[in-house]
C-alpha cells in the first residue's frame, strides 16, 4: 500500500505542475498570443477540443464527453495496475505519469471544455502541435512503458 502512495503521490505532483503552468499561461496570455523564449521554443496560450496534435479539435463538442470517459476509464485501468505491480518501478514510473497527464488534461476537459496547450517547439516555419505538462507526462510515461517492454521478466 505505501509503494501505490508513493506512485500516487507522482501523479499527484505532475497534476499539481500541470494545472498551476495551465492557470500561470492562462492568466498572463490571450488566445493565440505567443512569445519567443529561443530560436525553437514559443510560449502560446491555445485551446484544444481534440486529442493529441489537435484531432477531432472542430468536432462539435461531442468529442469533450468520449475523451474524459476514455481519461476516466484508463485512470481507473492505471490504479489497478499499480496496485498489483507497485514494486516494479520502470513500470510504475510510466504510469504514474501517464495517469497524471491523463487526470491533469481530464480536469481541464470537464472545467472549461478544452485542454489548455502553451509549449510550442518550431524549427524554421514547421511548428509541433503545441502541449502541456500533462501532454509530456503522457509522452514520457509511454516510452518509458516501451523502454519496461523490452526488460527481461
Amino acid at each position: 500500500m505505501r509503494e501505490l502512495m508513493r506512485w500516487l503521490g507522482l501523479s499527484a505532483l505532475v497534476i499539481v505542475l500541470d494545472q498551476i503552468s495551465k492557470l500561470s499561461i492562462s492568466s498572463h496570455f490571450a488566445i493565440g498570443y505567443g512569445m519567443a523564449v529561443t530560436d525553437f521554443f514559443n510560449l502560446v496560450l491555445a485551446h484544444n477540443q481534440g486529442a493529441a496534435f489537435s484531432f477531432l479539435n472542430d468536432a462539435g463538442g461531442w468529442q469533450r464527453w468520449l475523451f474524459s470517459a476514455i481519461a476516466v476509464l484508463a485512470s481507473v485501468w492505471i490504479v489497478t495496475l499499480l496496485r498489483r505491480h507497485a514494486q516494479q518501478k520502470l513500470f510504475c514510473l510510466a504510469l504514474a505519469l501517464v495517469l497524471g497527464g491523463a487526470l491533469g488534461n481530464l480536469i481541464d476537459r470537464i472545467a472549461y471544455g478544452y485542454v489548455v496547450d502553451f509549449l510550442d517547439f518550431h524549427w524554421d516555419t514547421s511548428h509541433f502541435p503545441a502541449f502541456n505538462v500533462a501532454d509530456a507526462a503522457i509522452s514520457l510515461g509511454a516510452a518509458l512503458l516501451v523502454l519496461d517492454s523490452f526488460k527481461k521478466k
